[in-house]
């Protein structure tokens, strides 16, 4: 199979073959007539849902994993990390042991699927800090039942996010990490030297940042600032224009720079829905005509309704950097951070053939997706 297109990096016409699932060649391509830009598959690290399927929920089956891929790939993600929230100890093992099986069964689950992120249920308990998650399952951290979890899941937890001012947290943080897991600050309302402790411990992320907070923080002393000002954070954002105002994130992409940033969605189960109150676990959540969601007669976000394609033309406008440097935070960032192989982010000959043809132009809310390839295969083509 051959697409030709223009690198996002370089802007120069690139001619890809791939053969089994794996990049065979990479040419340069004669100039001519109107290509798409061509860029490796977005790498989402944080979706918990999407149009009705859920990874935290009861209901949650095999079949709502694949999809979950198929809308992702619409929008140009060819890897994602199913994402599960904050909720009871046996759903979240039962789910886990799901995804696990899904992946160790199916060839399209394993080439999508990079790992398995837990935002919760170890974080702060705290309205705002807490955000949407179910205050009734907040705890503090249990190594064994983390470990539980890990078997479950069959090793694929690569990401756990946690508030570290919980008893026990800091414990966990090096124990995770020895273990192989990233951990990453987030829901909290830790203090800074709570955050200094995490960070020696091995926390190397802050998840959401600028998100999962109070409304109003003391003006100098506030865990925002202790995560933007240590350099041993990266830090992920959601760009899709509700969760941080652009300055906002023009000032974190300033603070981190472009090579520390890694662009999420967090969208959500209610993402993809009409207009309306729908019922998120023991929440009730508003979907706004604008695609935003809330939780119902609060200011709460409740996790996203944009995909990747929304949020890079999004970054682009409120920071001023290229769309090369806005694909590499959601392509080269989350894959050096999270140790994947360097060449899944990268059109060369032996990587993986997960890539995405696109057309954008500068003032474009959203990225014209046209062919998203996933290990050689055509998983999405607008064409069809």
């Amino acid at each position: 199979m051959t697409h030709v297109g223009i690198d996002v990096f370089t802007g120069r016409p690139l001619r890809v073959e791939t053969e089994e699932g794996i990049v065979a060649r990479v040419q340069e391509a004669a100039p001519g007539g109107e290509l798409p830009y061509l860029a490796p598959g977005f790498f989402d690290i944080q979706v918990n849902g999407f149009r009705g399927c859920d990874y935290g929920a009861d209901e949650f089956r095999g079949e709502d994993l694949h999809r979950i891929v198929a809308d992702l790939a619409a929008a140009g993600v060819t890897r994602h990390m199913p994402t599960i929230v904050t909720g009871p100890r046996e759903r979240t093992t039962r789910n886990l042991a799901i995804i696990a099986s899904e992946i160790g069964s199916s060839a399209e689950a394993r080439a999508a699927i990079t790992g398995i992120h837990l935002e919760g249920p170890y974080i702060s308990s705290l309205d705002g800090p807490r955000g949407a998650h179910d205050m009734a399952f907040t705890r503090d951290p249990q190594w064994e039942e983390l470990s539980a979890w890990q078997e479950a899941a069959r090793g694929m937890i690569r990401l756990v996010t946690l508030a570290p001012e919980r008893p026990g947290a800091l414990d966990l943080v090096r124990k995770a990490v020895a273990a192989g897991i990233r951990v990453a600050i987030g829901h909290t309302a830790a203090e800074a030297s709570v955050i200094a402790d995490a960070v020696r411990a091995g926390a190397s992320l802050s998840t959401h940042l600028g998100n999962g907070c109070h409304g109003l923080l003391p003006r100098h002393r506030n865990y925002i600032w202790e995560q933007l000002a240590c350099d041993e954070l990266d830090a992920s954002i959601i760009t899709d224009g509700f969760h941080l105002p652009p300055a906002v994130i023009r000032s974190f992409w300033r603070v981190k720079g472009p090579g520390r940033i890694i662009l999420t969605s967090d969208v959500a189960v209610m993402g993809g829905k009409p207009r309306g109150v729908y019922r998120w676990g023991a929440i009730q959540v508003e979907v706004f005509s604008d695609g935003h969601l809330g939780v119902l007669g609060t200011e709460t976000l409740a996790g996203a309704a944009h995909m990747l394609d929304w949020d890079i033309p999004h970054c682009i406008s409120a920071t001023g950097c290229t769309l090369g440097e806005a694909i590499r935070a959601c392509t080269v960032n989350p894959c050096r951070h999270l140790g994947v192989p360097e060449n899944f982010a990268r059109l060369e000959r032996g990587a993986p053939a997960h890539f995405v043809l696109f057309r954008w132009k500068p003032g474009q809310e959203r990225l014209g997706i046209e062919t998203t390839v996933i290990d050689g295969r055509t998983a999405y083509s607008a064409a069809r």
